[in-house]
């Protein structure tokens, strides 16, 4: 079968050819927006990639076209595919259909840390030697792909909460049908498509009523947001992990160092292992006692899981180190959030404890273009030294005030060649430059790695 995937580098999709191929399949793609690190895994799959929408791609006919949630009405692809009658789904509807069956499900679903989430447990079922399947919407460095088949009944998935496509309006993960089910967190996003917290929290309700009596839904004690949504009804065993020393809950994580770079877990008040890894931050350790959580759910050894998060090597762009220059370090961050934000310099603070941090920033994801999360912006900024704010060319808003009314120094900057000068003049021993986009950015990655070299 012959099939053609719209919007193919999306990382969702990006997976979901792999997955294709893997099965047999010839696949090709289109997208505006070609970029590393997708591009390149797609094409080391072997996989035709095609710039742009025209509908000359689409001859000769495929068999069925796979068309993602970033494509609307009026693409002139999409009008082709619905004007010659050609055969087409969504990217979760297909997953259901052809990979899924038969499979138990362990789904990973929040409003942060999903991808990363979903790497460690894929990584834990791989090292306790299960060979799972996956998909996940990142590159994970533990394995040379983004999405496999797998060699065994397990499947882990990164399961977003995101519409499915233009004619489905539903969340992907429903589509699912998992068995085992992470709810990490839950704040208000993607105001694109939900108008509000509740309105998400109606998709994961769907998600909850989907997860069988004999599965398991695991949850943080704190999260208000998620309590709400299990408060309208749960027919699953639930399983709660906390980080809060006098909380009671089965499942619990203790720090061992600020950073979170060492803790322990414990279960049911006993002890299991302490585990001490190349990750920091809180939302790490949280994101960690999930997976363990999960993996124990599916017959892996809790001590055997922590001796897998030791070799857990992270995900790129999920505070990637991509350059140490005579000791000033430019890091890849895919923030989307303010949450994302705050929690990522928090964690990178405790590490380097009086060191210089520069954020680079640029609120590139749809919420926070539309202006959604202005007034937090500045607020999750208060563990930099200095923020510079990028303004979209395509923002829906002007972001003087997040930089006027800035807890640190700030300075907002709309050209690309300008934002690395000032970077630059920045830069001292000792310093650390976090680059948060949830795009490519301009490339500005390696045009600061580049200035700074010629230093």
């Amino acid at each position: 079968m012959h099939i053609h995937i719209l919007g193919i580098c999306g990382t969702f999709m990006g997976s979901l050819a792999q997955l294709a191929k893997a099965l047999g399949h010839k696949v090709t793609g289109s997208d505006d927006n070609v970029y590393p690190p997708m591009s390149t895994q797609l094409e080391q799959a072997g996989i035709e990639l095609i710039q742009g929408f025209d509908p000359i791609h689409l001859k000769p006919t495929p068999d069925l076209v796979i068309i993602g949630n970033a494509m609307s009405r009026g693409n002139p692809s999409v009008e082709y595919v619905l004007n010659q009658g050609i055969a087409y789904t969504s990217g979760p509807q297909w997953l259901h259909e052809f990979v899924l069956p038969n499979k138990w499900v362990l789904a990973v679903a929040g409003t942060h840390g999903k991808t990363t989430t979903a790497s460690m447990l894929a990584w834990i079922l791989e090292y306790a030697g299960m060979k799972p399947g996956f998909l996940i919407g990142g590159v994970t460095k533990n394995f040379p792909t983004s999405a496999r088949l797998g060699e065994s009944d397990f499947f882990v998935v990164e399961a977003d909460e995101y519409d499915s496509a233009f004619f489905d309006k539903r969340s992907k993960f429903v589509h699912y049908n998992a068995r085992t089910v992470i709810l990490n967190n839950l704040e208000f996003d993607h105001a694109d498509i939900f108008p509000d917290l509740a309105a998400i929290q109606k998709q994961f309700h769907h998600l909850i009523r989907t997860v069988p009596g004999n599965g398991l839904i695991i949850s943080p004690a704190q999260d208000h947001a998620i309590n709400e949504v299990l408060a309208q009804g749960c027919w699953t065993s639930r399983t709660e992990f906390t980080l809060d020393n006098t909380s009671d809950c089965e499942w619990r994580a203790e720090l061992m160092s600020d950073d979170g770079s060492a803790f322990s877990i414990s279960h049911q008040g006993k002890k299991l292992a302490d585990i001490h890894w190349q990750q920091t931050g809180l939302h790490n350790v949280n994101n960690a006692l999930a997976a363990i959580i999960a993996a124990h759910n599916v017959g892996v050894d809790p001590t055997n899981a922590a001796k897998a998060l030791e070799n857990f090597a992270g995900v790129k762009r999920r505070m990637e180190c991509l350059a140490d220059l005579h000791s000033v370090k430019v890091y890849d961050d895919f923030a989307h959030h303010p949450t994302a934000i705050k929690t990522t310099l928090a964690g990178l603070r405790a590490k380097v404890g009086s060191e210089k941090i520069i954020a680079i920033i640029e609120p590139r994801s749809n919420t926070m273009r539309m202006g959604v999360h202005k007034d937090a912006l500045g607020k999750s900024t208060t563990d930099a030294d200095m923020v510079l704010w990028y303004q979209p060319a395509n923002a829906d808003w002007a972001m003087d005030n997040v930089v006027n009314q800035s807890p640190v120094p700030a300075k907002l900057i709309r050209d690309l060649e300008e934002l690395v000068k000032t970077a630059v003049s920045l830069s001292e021993p000792n310093s650390h430059f976090v680059i948060m986009s949830n795009g490519g950015f301009g490339g500005v990655h390696q045009k600061l790695i580049s200035a700074l070299r010629q230093m």
